[in-house]
């Protein structure tokens, strides 16, 4: 609202957002003239401005229609809006001061470039601007522009009045993340997006930007480099779409395994946007969390296992141990044969001291006994100073063929 009426001003301000127009559609509903609602519904055609003289009940396509309100603004889209100040009266007007702030929940933006004093202003001249800004948050925006001036009638005293426009800034897209940590600390990022605009979207750029943590690999494209939703990727509104990413730790964290745990930082999804009519938007999410793997205190894997083997072969693998407790552990590995798989060498092997962050690669040794997928089992470590016993029956999984 402005601080005075509009007539005891000589200057009038005009705000008008800049936005290209939408595409609305014909609904058509008619019936017989000789039915219940008669020709009310066949004049109510007539009336429609999308509606084809002459051919009203036929829907002949699409339309462009102009913004007929100042509407919502998706966050991330760029907010343009006109400013036009016009002298409409006879007298010559002097020290013409416009200003235009952007006021949020956290913050109060300067958007004009005009904010200095022009000299004068002759009747029926103007002062315009066109102001751009992208929006980075959500909720209720204030655009509030303020004008102030001087009369030349002697005596006359600073004049200004202002004016409020209030429009909300709204999600365009919903995203939602999971995450897959393996026992080898690698991470596997699964990202779902959901339009939550009117119209559909096209999806330019989805992509991961990893800390410096990681490496990042994305999962998205064929073996022929391209998208796996195709050179135009059209997300049509409350439609989803699913992006992979792999993530491996960086060569300097895998000497540390204390430094793998605490490495909860992933990184950004950077998502690139345009509307139907070309508008372009971008949004970039917070930092991206995991929960670290909680190991207890020995992790054990599996290192130089083959996915597949013949039946009473020998296979020849490596147990990786690291010590991820907080004291000095004195371990004796323990290996117990069962249906499916028996052990070679010394069941009891006495791996002595590891200190706590220390690792150690123990070579074994296994047969086969069953086709089809095994599990490794029947690995027993011992804290022979607690007298802790810790069971691993799930180390692998292996897929064993018949012998030929």
């Amino acid at each position: 609202m402005d601080t005075k009426p509009k007539n005891e001003h000589l200057l009038a301000l005009k705000v008008m957002r800049l936005t290209r127009p939408t595409m609305a559609t014909p609904v058509i509903v008619t019936c017989d003239s000789t039915d219940l609602p008669g020709n009310t519904l066949n004049n109510e055609l007539k009336n429609d401005c999308t509606a084809l003289q002459g051919m009203e009940s036929l829907a002949v396509g699409q339309f462009m229609v102009l913004p007929q309100s100042f509407g919502n603004i998706y966050l991330g889209e760029i907010f343009s809006c006109y400013l036009c100040v016009h002298n409409g009266s006879n007298q010559l007007v002097k020290h013409i001061n416009v200003k235009a702030d952007l006021q949020t929940s956290t913050q109060t933006i300067q958007l004009s470039n005009k904010n200095v004093n022009i000299e004068e202003l002759a009747p029926d001249n103007t002062i315009d601007e066109v102001i751009h800004h992208e929006v980075k948050e959500i909720g209720t925006h204030i655009l509030v522009c303020e004008v102030s001036y001087v009369s030349t009638v002697v005596g006359s005293a600073p004049q200004s009045f202002r004016k409020f426009f209030k429009f909300q800034v709204v999600k365009p897209l919903d995203v939602k993340t999971k995450f897959f940590n393996t026992e080898c600390d690698e991470v596997y990022v699964e990202a779902q997006i959901q339009n939550l605009t009117a119209g559909p979207i096209c999806l330019e750029k989805v992509s991961l930007e990893s800390s410096h943590l990681f490496t990042v690999s994305s999962l998205n494209t064929n073996e022929n480099g391209d998208s796996v939703y195709g050179k135009v990727n059209i997300l049509d509104p409350n439609c989803c779409r699913q992006y992979l990413y792999y993530l491996k730790p960086q060569p300097s964290l895998m000497k540390d395994p204390k430094l793998i745990h605490n490495a909860t930082n992933i990184g950004k999804l950077d998502i690139i946007w345009r509307s139907n009519m070309g508008e372009r938007g971008r949004l970039q999410t917070s930092q991206l969390t995991r929960l670290a793997s909680d190991h207890g205190d020995l992790k054990v894997t599996t290192k130089e296992i083959p996915m597949t083997v013949l039946l009473e072969n020998v296979i020849d693998f490596k147990c990786h141990i690291v010590n991820t407790s907080e004291r000095n552990m004195d371990l004796l590995l323990s290996l117990e044969s069962n249906s499916s798989l028996a052990w070679c060498g010394i069941s009891d092997i006495t791996i002595g001291s590891l200190k706590s962050g220390a690792f150690i690669d123990v070579p074994l040794r296994l047969i086969p006994l069953e086709s089809g997928l095994i599990t490794v089992s029947g690995l027993k470590l011992m804290d022979t100073f607690l007298k802790r016993v810790y069971d691993y029956e799930h180390l692998a999984q292996i897929f064993v063929s018949q012998v030929d």
